[in-house]
């Protein structure tokens, strides 16, 4: 039987985080555990002072010795304990307990669930700011299975009762989003920050999974994040699995190409096999420890005004496909990226562009907002173990190809260009494929919008069908038959 969770209640304003954790434990059927570790209890403190919380909280538990938390949940392969595996081994054993320790037959309209979170603070000497993993495993009908909300934060004040108050804050808003916006996931995400400031926290991944979210395509949830001002950037996997960067790009070789990919081309293939050779020809790039990055800026998704969902999901389709990781970012300066994936990693980095790109580096408006202007982003950018891949341009008037050599630059970047290119930090792709210079996504797009023959051969193997079968881009069969 489905219990009605929503009501009649309209809230028109940001409730409380006290009138949140009431509603919950005036709904007679909501009833679970609470499993934290590393932080307090802080969410089910919430709980505990709105009132009512009798008929709420089953259990409240805190395993914070490692050979307790060992012996309830398991050992780590690793000895981590700040995991997605430990969070999701908690939220799994305290349901599991739930359900053999409550009978069914005489709870029947009950809706069982299980909050967990496993975080680390900020530490004495406040270098490290501290993160954890939060999730919520909850039933919206006795007899349907379970839905699974996970997601990771960053902290970002460096306090750690501070850190542990917005901990409870975030837990609780988590908790009644599940059980009151679930038919609306994008306001879900939103309702994160409710009661909290985007200086106090960072979420920088989530994934939504059960029979509610069963719709719910989980990079679509990551574009919110970063849409929001939650994180300044996601990743996902070839399966569309959403990824913590942080987790991927940790002591790892990075060669990150940015673009459009709207659609991707042979053009954006042959930059990535012929740039991914040379990183790999470099003396300290292992391939085992190498993550191959294809860069989308929140900035190009919203080219063309408002971002289009369904053409990004359409980008993000056909990457996939060829098996690429993603990365949605914010970062529209490069050396932000630099910076951003030097959090993670000191080792060598790359990055592969073509020339228009290049000359965007060297462009001085990008830097105004930079206190030490173009100088100080080169700075930050090179300072680091870092090499730029350029990719050439055929002139259509002349038939000349632009390379490092003959790139033009403002006059007033003449000699940080020549400093730059001296250093060996530009590194020109050679072995390019001339026959298919020609080629340009936004030509492509345009062709297939506007129903024209000849854009499949400018794609990748394959890339076309998946275009025609899913009718990606506009595609449309009937207009191309009236052609």
């Amino acid at each position: 039987m489905a219990v009605n969770l929503k009501g009649d209640q309209k809230i028109n304003s940001v409730p409380t985080t006290k009138s949140k954790a009431l509603r919950v434990n005036l709904n007679a059927n909501i009833y679970g555990t609470f499993a934290e570790i590393g932080a307090g209890q802080e969410t089910v403190r919430n709980f505990f002072r709105a009132g009512g919380a009798s008929g709420t909280i089953a259990k409240a538990m805190s395993a914070y010795d490692k050979d307790f938390s060992d012996a309830i949940y398991g050992e780590e392969p690793d000895n981590r304990y700040v995991t997605e595996s430990r969070l999701k081994k908690m939220l799994r054993h305290e349901m599991e307990l739930m359900e053999e320790r409550l009978s069914r037959t005489k709870h029947p309209d009950k809706l069982f669930f299980s909050y967990a979170n496993t975080v680390a603070t900020i530490n004495f000497s406040k270098k490290f700011k501290g993160h954890g993993w939060v999730g919520f495993r909850f039933q919206l009908d006795p007899l349907e299975d379970y839905n699974e909300i996970v997601l990771h934060l960053r902290f970002k004040e460096t306090d750690a009762r501070l850190q542990q108050e917005t901990l409870g804050v975030l837990g609780v808003n988590l908790i009644y989003g599940a059980f009151y916006m679930n038919d609306n996931p994008k306001d879900l995400v939103k309702s994160f920050y409710d009661n909290l400031d985007k200086d106090q926290l960072e979420i920088d991944m989530i994934n939504f999974s059960g029979p509610r979210f069963m719709y719910v395509d989980n990079r679509l949830m990551s574009l919110q994040l970063v849409k929001n001002g939650m994180t300044n950037a996601v990743m996902f996997d070839a399966n569309g699995n959403n990824l913590l960067p942080a987790q991927v790009l940790y002591k790892k070789n990075i060669l990150a190409l940015r673009g459009s990919f709207r659609p991707v081309t042979k053009v954006n293939m042959d930059m990535y096999e012929k740039s991914k050779a040379l990183f790999f020809k470099e003396n300290k790039v292992d391939p085992k420890t190498t993550q191959i990055i294809f860069e989308i800026t929140l900035s190009n998704l919203r080219a063309e005004g408002e971002i289009n969902e369904r053409d990004f999901l359409d980008r993000a389709e056909l990457l996939c496909s060829l098996g690429q990781k993603v990365m949605i970012t914010n970062f529209q300066e490069y050396y932000k990226l630099v910076e951003y994936f030097s959090e993670f990693t000191k080792e060598r980095m790359a990055l592969a562009m073509g020339v228009y790109n290049l000359i965007q580096i060297f462009d001085e408006k990008y830097y105004r907002n930079v206190s030490g202007g173009i100088l100080e982003a080169f700075g930050k950018m090179f300072y680091r173990d870092l090499k730029v891949y350029m990719y050439p341009y055929k002139e259509k008037e002349t038939g000349d190809y632009i390379t490092s050599d003959n790139l033009k630059v403002h006059p007033r970047m003449k000699e940080l260009y020549k400093f730059f290119k001296h250093n060996g930090k530009l590194v020109d792709i050679t072995d390019f494929d001339p026959e298919i210079l020609h080629i340009f996504s936004r030509r492509v797009l345009k062709m297939i919008t506007e129903g024209e023959t000849g854009w499949e051969e400018m794609l990748p193997k394959g890339i076309a069908e998946i275009i025609k079968k899913d009718r990606l881009f506009g595609y449309s069969k009937r207009k191309m038959l009236k052609k």
